[in-house]
């Protein structure tokens, strides 16, 4: 299996991604809005991907986060709140927010398991900073660390109800980055001490089972490279500070803050320390290049993998609506309180 999870060119598999992917036996793939019509036709899409390789559970992730990241639009599946929405809950009553998230959560994860999807890159773990780059932004569950763990952690147990595993993301920190990483580099200038405050929920959240890098040069730690691709940071701030043994993928290599070809960007996160090398994009030339740059995958990441997909439900076509609606109700009539 190859080390990589790749993105298709649209709601269809061609014939040349057929063939490359049924080749190349990625880890698996992630989906966006080119990918996704109706119900229909996203559930034979994954399905086409599981009957490639024969796996039942296989890992096809997707960015349904709410508010302004969702790849899964009406009218035809619901939207659902940012973030932002449970931590002002969160100020008037903690335990009706916490359980607002959880609903939400799972709720949405009921659309994502009729779909076939069995992870979602949520929740977000960044501690929101004033002055920062709104990227994050109303994304962020809180600017306190604790109050974005609990609210983090209600996150995965609603998805986890749903049959979907959740990615703890952006390590180790996006929340006070000045710049936007999908258009350049962020250098964050904090001192050690400072970005103990940023760590703080990824700590309390380190037994999840997957995370994702963030694409961040942090001077205290690593003054030449950004995390994703920083054997220090991967090394000794996710791995050993805060505790992280799940599954490490990179956020997009796609994005403009990495420098070289996306191949080369995947083999130096690979080399860094990053277990799976995550390219967007369903660009032919750099999916080839990918599969050809990188080392094989190893019995640590293999595990991890199987780790991480043994908490999701086989993909079921039938949703318990009744039980979605509930859910909904649950969330709205807490959210009310706010």
């Amino acid at each position: 299996m190859l080390a990589a999870i790749f993105g298709l060119s649209g709601p269809t598999l061609s014939d040349d991604e057929r063939a490359f992917f049924r080749d190349a036996d990625p880890a698996g793939y992630i989906l966006f809005g080119r990918n996704v019509a109706d119900r229909a036709q996203l559930r034979a899409l994954t399905d086409d991907l599981r009957a490639l390789h024969g796996r039942e559970r296989t890992f096809i992730c997707i960015d349904q986060e709410g508010g302004r990241v969702a790849r899964m639009k009406p009218p035809v599946w619901a939207a659902y709140p940012a973030g932002e929405h449970f931590d002002r809950l969160y100020d008037r009553a903690p335990i009706s927010a916490i359980e607002a998230a959880r609903a939400n959560a799972e709720a949405l994860g009921l659309d994502l398991a009729e779909a076939g999807i069995t992870v979602d890159c949520l929740p977000l773990l960044d501690v929101r900073q004033t002055g920062a780059h709104d990227v994050i932004g109303d994304r962020a569950l809180g600017a306190e660390p604790m109050r974005v763990a609990a609210l983090g952690r209600a996150v995965l147990d609603g998805l986890a109800r749903a049959g979907i595993a959740g990615v703890i993301k952006h390590m180790p920190g996006h929340g006070r980055a000045y710049a936007d990483s999908h258009k350049e580099l962020p250098e964050v200038t904090a001192s050690a001490e400072e970005l103990a405050h940023d760590l703080a929920p990824f700590r309390a959240l380190a037994g999840s089972r997957i995370g994702m890098t963030g694409h961040i040069r942090f001077t205290a730690w690593d003054a030449d490279n950004p995390a994703t691709q920083s054997p220090f940071i991967i090394q000794k701030i996710i791995r050993e500070a805060i505790g992280f043994d799940g599954l490490l993928l990179t956020d997009d290599l796609d994005m403009a803050a990495l420098a070289g070809s996306v191949p080369e960007r995947a083999v130096r996160a690979q080399a860094a320390g990053c277990d799976l090398a995550l390219n967007c994009w369903g660009r032919m030339d750099d999916m080839v290049g990918i599969a050809q740059g990188l080392a094989p995958m190893s019995a640590e990441t293999a595990a991890r993998l199987d780790r991480a997909l043994a908490v999701t439900a086989i993909p079921d076509a039938a949703t318990d609506m009744a039980r979605q609606v509930a859910l909904v109700e649950t969330r709205d009539r807490l959210l009310a309180l706010a």
